[in-house]
């Protein structure tokens, strides 16, 4: 049986392989890095004879140690995974994002001259594309509790990139009342490599989590150098890049804070303050039966089809233009689908896939007959961000009528009444 780090030759039906075992996500799969550095899947149906060459040795990684200053404020750790808590293992040559906070810490000393550590939890550890609301809960569940705690001035979740800005909306609709600061942060690239973020990122979330502005923040690298982070809105905030550092950027919106290396903070616009009298409750249900739906032009409408026969309760397409799918004009109408659904009891909502602007259905005829239909247009809200407030609205409340009122409220900063051409591209 092979095992991580183990080199093997491998002989199937047709090739005869050596290199690496490498952890693989597929019980079924080998995983092997060859010599000319490409990693392959090898089916275990198809391999006729394994014959172990070695073992490497894993590198071995340091762990903070020594007391932590005393008279620092104190906060507390969420660790879920991502590439913030990774590492190149560089005899494996394999990445193994599961590693110990305490790594982290030992690779951003400058942490501890901030804040105090008083926990570090670990409600579970995953590559944030494998999240669902069932993580999302349990981590808005442990959010609290710490929040709660008197010693602790404010709380650091860490977290994979790819799905980020999810778990930042469904946190600022899940946290009621609250009391302190909440701050998100990544690493694009894993802690040990001379350009991460981690160091930049963990720092600036640091002083943002002992500051007096009470939202559920992301705080990650405002460019591409190592000179400050910004704190942005958790509902209106998005992954744009797939490897820049600074690839969360705000939309429809300014960031809350610049935040210094050396602790400077220059706030950009009103926030809520922190009291930490308040008490943070949890709500924690949220509607699986929701769907987000991207048009694109020829689209057939067919697919609400499948959400009508499978009980879907809502969902939120991404429309064209102020506010639009194919309509009358179109080869595929969506308008009769639409009103299918709606007569169905599911509640259709309308986000902008232009992501920047707002959404008008006043404007043109189409969208004028898609609101007459009953779909919700959303105003400015950011895609991601709809679909997640719509299912936490559908797990609080059964009253569709109130959850479609529930849907134009502006909750948790999700929309903003005054568009600047400022926040453009920003």
């Amino acid at each position: 049986m092979t095992k991580e780090a183990d080199v093997v030759r491998i002989t199937t039906d047709k090739d005869e392989l050596t290199g690496t075992v490498l952890p693989s996500s597929d019980e079924k799969i080998v995983m092997l890095k060859l010599s000319s550095g490409y990693n392959i899947g090898v089916p275990k149906d198809k391999i006729k004879k394994t014959v172990k060459l070695e073992q490497k040795k894993e590198a071995k990684f340091p762990e903070a140690q020594g007391k932590q200053k005393k008279g620092l404020p104190g906060i507390s750790l969420i660790a879920t995974g991502g590439t913030i808590s990774s590492r190149l293992d560089y005899e494996t040559g394999a990445v193994k994002w599961l590693m110990k906070p305490e790594n982290i810490f030992a690779l951003s000393p400058k942490l501890f001259d901030v804040v105090k550590i008083n926990t570090i939890e670990k409600p579970f550890m995953i590559a944030s594309e494998n999240m669902s609301s069932e993580h999302w809960i349990k981590i808005a569940k442990e959010a609290a509790k710490l929040l709660n705690k008197k010693e602790n001035k404010g709380i650091i979740i860490t977290h994979g990139t790819d799905t980020l800005h999810y778990t930042a909306a469904a946190l600022s609709f899940m946290l009621q009342n609250l009391n302190k600061p909440v701050i998100l942060t990544y690493s694009q690239r894993s802690t040990d490599r001379g350009s991460t973020d981690t160091v930049l990122n963990l720092t600036c979330s640091a002083y943002a989590a002992i500051s007096d502005i009470a939202q559920v923040m992301l705080v990650g690298h405002a460019s591409i150098n190592d000179n400050f982070c910004y704190a942005l809105n958790g509902t209106k905030v998005r992954k744009m890049h797939t490897s820049r550092r600074d690839t969360f950027r705000p939309i429809n919106d300014l960031p809350i804070a610049k935040i210094h290396e050396d602790g400077r903070m220059e706030t950009m616009q009103s926030f809520n303050r922190r009291d930490d009298k308040k008490k943070v409750e949890v709500i924690d249900k949220f509607e699986e039966k929701v769907a987000l739906i991207k048009y694109y032009p020829g689209a057939n409408p067919n697919i609400i089809d499948y959400y009508i026969a499978n009980e879907y309760k809502g969902l939120v397409i991404e429309a064209t233009g102020f506010g639009h799918v194919g309509t009358d004009e179109a080869k595929n109408n969506w308008l009769p689908s639409i009103k299918k659904a709606i007569d169905h009891g599911i509640i259709v909502c309308f986000a902008p896939q232009a992501l920047y602007g707002r959404l008008d259905p006043y404007v043109y005829s189409p969208g004028r007959k898609l609101m007459e239909a009953g779909v919700v247009f959303l105003n400015d809200i950011l895609p991601e961000t709809a679909y997640v407030k719509l299912g936490c609205m559908l797990g609080r409340e059964k009253d569709k009528e109130k959850v479609k009122k529930l849907m134009l409220q502006n909750i948790a900063n999700e929309f903003n009444p005054k568009l600047s051409e400022k926040a453009f591209l920003f």
